[in-house]
């Protein structure tokens, strides 16, 4: 049985574009479109992105190409001020720098309590913070065989750090903890999926819980 690796054949690898980023005079990040084409998958509001991630597919001429973020880009999607007030269509039109997402690299969880209820947690889920998928694909624990897994149970997480790998078409994108119904600190609870498990965006991926000073403290060795 062949033993899967992350050593990818560049005939059987989509291609790959990356946004192009523009600075707002409030301080957000506009990443715009690379060309002409259908965009579809874009991250929801609330998640985080940084560079190099993917963040929807382009549909070019019937050619299906992944969008990663450019350098430089982070911060949590956040919706356009002139937004329509309903759900982004599934596949929508976009010209050369059209507007894809729109990323506040400030945001904290503070500027959204509203949304701190949530959604229901979902399967596998007790009903703590819950880290979300990006994107669908095939999440990865670990960057290949015999490696660790990128986070354990127990473990503490910080904004920006890499919890999994999602596969799309044989492009792999991090997954990075962060969100703005997330603690700033958190310690992992539960991971929810397998390894190599499919996921829909949206589906859980980890639970977590806050960690404050105290509890650091109590977490490290005293000294004998």
């Amino acid at each position: 049985m062949p033993v899967k690796n992350f050593v990818l054949d560049a005939r059987l690898t989509p291609p790959v574009l990356r946004a192009r980023l523009a600075a707002g005079p409030d301080g957000r990040q506009r990443l715009l479109a690379p060309g002409v084409g259908m965009f579809r998958g874009a991250p929801d509001p609330g998640m985080l992105v940084g560079p190099d991630q993917a963040i929807g597919a382009l549909e070019i001429l019937g050619v299906v190409h992944h969008v990663l973020a450019p350098v430089g880009a982070g911060g949590l999607v956040v919706a356009p001020e002139d937004a329509p007030r309903t759900s982004a269509p599934a596949r929508r039109a976009v010209g050369f720098d059209d507007l894809l997402l729109v990323l506040d690299p400030s945001a904290t969880r503070s500027e959204s309590a509203a949304n701190q209820s949530g959604p229901a947690a979902g399967p596998g889920v007790s009903g703590g913070a819950v880290l979300r998928a990006p994107t669908s694909g095939r999440f990865y624990v670990r960057s290949g065989p015999g490696k660790p897994a990128f986070v354990s149970v127990g473990a503490v997480l910080e904004p920006g750090q890499t919890v999994g790998l999602i596969e799309v078409m044989k492009t792999f994108s991090r997954v990075l903890y962060g969100g703005d119904a997330l603690p700033s600190r958190a310690r992992v609870v539960r991971i929810c999926q397998a390894d190599e498990s499919d996921v829909a965006q949206g589906d859980p991926l980890l639970e977590v819980e806050p960690v404050d000073a105290a509890d650091d403290q109590n977490t490290k060795p005293h000294p004998a």
